[in-house]
């Protein structure tokens, strides 16, 4: 892995496509635990989750569905602050088990805006599978029930992140230089 640079910004090297896999696959594990007989339904939030859920999905060996949303708060390399649903809904969610993959926990402003509104559709349960969490950053509190890694407050890219479009497509994860 070597150093790229993004637009203007310079990244380095942080995790790797293998440690990544071997995290993924350690979580479908976990999920599987407590998930095995009840068929739940992943809901991605696009459009960073994508590759994690595609993913983590595949390291589940039990019966599970998926949906996707679009929220977004995100301009660049810092939050807006503010939450905007993009792409709603489409799966009936009552009494369902709900997993809502994120691929990173900021601020945990999306979350805290978010979940409100998915508590209304009154699934069974809701749980937060997030790749990336930024323990000092968090803002607002939210449990993660499976997490991939924890990492300082660094921008980063790849593996679905990106900056201002570029590098979702990147297997390995950068962290801004």
């Amino acid at each position: 892995m070597d150093s790229i640079k993004i637009h203007d910004l310079y990244f380095r090297p942080y995790l790797s496509a293998a440690d990544i896999r071997k995290r993924v696959e350690a979580m479908g594990h976990e999920l599987n635990a407590v998930y095995a007989d009840k068929k739940p339904v992943f809901l991605g939030v696009l459009n960073g989750a994508f590759v994690f859920a595609a993913d983590l999905l595949r390291a589940c060996p039990f019966e599970c569905e998926l949906s996707f949303i679009k929220l977004s708060s995100y301009s660049g390399t810092a939050s807006t602050g503010d939450v905007v649903t993009r792409i709603g809904l489409e799966a009936d969610l009552a009494g369902r088990h709900v997993v809502l993959v994120e691929d990173i926990i900021d601020s945990g402003l999306t979350m805290h805006r978010f979940l409100p509104e998915l508590q209304a559709l009154k699934p069974a349960s809701v749980a937060i599978a997030a790749l990336l969490v930024k323990p000092e950053a968090m803002e607002y509190q939210i449990r993660v029930d499976f997490r991939g890694f924890d990492i300082p407050q660094k921008f980063v890219v790849g593996y679905g992140l990106d900056y201002d479009g570029l590098g979702r497509n990147l297997e390995d994860i950068y962290e801004v230089s």
